[in-house]
């Protein structure tokens, strides 16, 4: 089942912030690597290169987990949970893209990488407020321990 994404994480995706994809090693523990994200639509865009651990990781369990807070208010913040798929076609202009989202400058391409698109697919969002963050609004339901 798709989850579709809330205002708040739509509105961080958009802002080019900064995320944490926490994958699952062979031996079950977890693997985190801060990435670089774009929206598309109801789905999450990253890149990667062929050979890193999380890829090999999300090549045998497409299950990760998406960790994205708010720079300016580090008490809101989001998960995204749900599968991957991964394909080559538009490895390079994604990581191109996102370099200009990012630091304001063209990707330098480095022709022994094999650039890959990462889709995150949502089975489950969750966004949290937490009663520290200036946006808490008494009985907010997002802000409830253990709501995730």
């Amino acid at each position: 089942m798709t989850a579709s994404l809330p205002p708040m994480t739509r509105r961080l995706l958009d802002a080019s912030t900064y995320a944490v994809l926490a994958t699952v090693n062979g031996d079950g523990s977890s693997q985190s690597s801060v990435v670089w994200v774009r929206r598309d639509g109801d789905e999450v865009l990253m890149s990667t290169i062929r050979g890193r651990r999380k890829t090999a990781n999300m090549a045998r369990d497409p299950r990760v987990s998406l960790c994205l807070y708010d720079p300016a208010d580090p008490f809101q913040y989001v998960e995204v949970r749900g599968t991957i798929d991964m394909v080559e076609e538009g490895g390079d202009e994604l990581i191109d893209a996102l370099s200009r989202a990012y630091m304001g400058k063209p990707w330098k391409h480095r022709p022994a990488e094999v650039r890959l698109v990462v889709r995150l697919t949502p089975s489950k969002v969750v966004e949290r407020v937490s009663v520290q963050s200036p946006s808490y609004v008494r009985g907010d339901d997002s802000a409830r321990p253990g709501g995730g």
